[in-house]
């Protein structure tokens, strides 16, 4: 990482530490604004900004690629000088003959929309988020971030955390200074999950709920005690000894 990049006079700070970072960062991690945004303070605005900024100067570059399956991503390269040759990845393959080229495709929306466009967030994530400002006042959330987070306390609830105790471990100890704090609650609810709670345990056997035995009256003594048969008490001397 060169002074061409830590002391550019036309990148703002923010750029300059987010090239940083993805510099560091293994070939094939995730670095779309999200990512970014649940790793920095920043939001999305000024992430999505800085990006445009690397971009510009040439320390990034996207580009728009069709994978084997034929789905179209985007995949962003970042280059430790602008100029920097381009990669000598071999380039996908092209789609098969029989599909005629089209226009130039349409900007694909952010996976993370996806799930939220298959199914519906869960009324009870929706109003546990949206009551966290009873807690702290701070927790203020906009109805955008109340449903990007739903997904995640939705997980907390399905592995047996009760609303309360979720809405207790995301409040409890925050810093003094949030910027952002949509940006803590994601950090919170994905390094703090909690595992799948374990089976219950197998309940005690139960007694035996046998009816008991039935009075008999003592042939020796005439006292009444349960036996299954007629004959003599306990406190009786057996037939034979009395006999005797």
């Amino acid at each position: 990482m060169g002074n061409h990049l830590l002391q550019h006079q036309a990148l703002s700070a923010t750029a300059i530490g987010i090239a940083a970072y993805i510099q560091s960062l293994p070939e094939g991690t995730p670095i779309g604004i999200k990512v970014l945004a649940a790793r920095f303070p920043e939001g999305e605005i000024r992430i999505g900004s800085a990006l445009r900024e690397l971009e510009t100067h040439g320390y990034l570059e996207r580009r728009r690629e069709r994978l084997a399956t034929g789905r179209v991503v985007t995949r962003t390269y970042s280059y430790n000088k602008p100029g920097h040759p381009a990669s000598t990845e071999t380039p996908p393959p092209p789609p098969p003959p029989d599909r005629a080229p089209g226009p130039a495709p349409e900007p694909e929306p952010e996976p993370a929309a996806l799930p939220a466009a298959a199914s519906a967030p869960d009324p009870a994530a929706l109003e546990l988020l949206a009551g966290l400002r009873r807690y702290d006042p701070r927790l203020l959330l906009s109805e955008r971030d109340v449903r990007r987070l739903a997904p995640d306390v939705t997980a907390w609830l399905e592995r047996g955390v009760t609303p309360d105790a979720v809405a207790r471990a995301l409040s409890a100890d925050l810093p003094a200074q949030m910027r952002r704090p949509a940006s803590v609650l994601a950090y919170r609810l994905t390094a703090l999950l909690p595992p799948h709670l374990p089976p219950a345990p197998p309940p005690p056997a139960s007694r035996d709920m046998r009816r008991p035995d039935p009075l008999q009256n003592c042939t020796g003594c005439d006292r009444a005690f349960r036996a299954p048969h007629p004959g003599r008490c306990r406190t009786c001397p057996p037939e034979q000894h009395a006999a005797a």
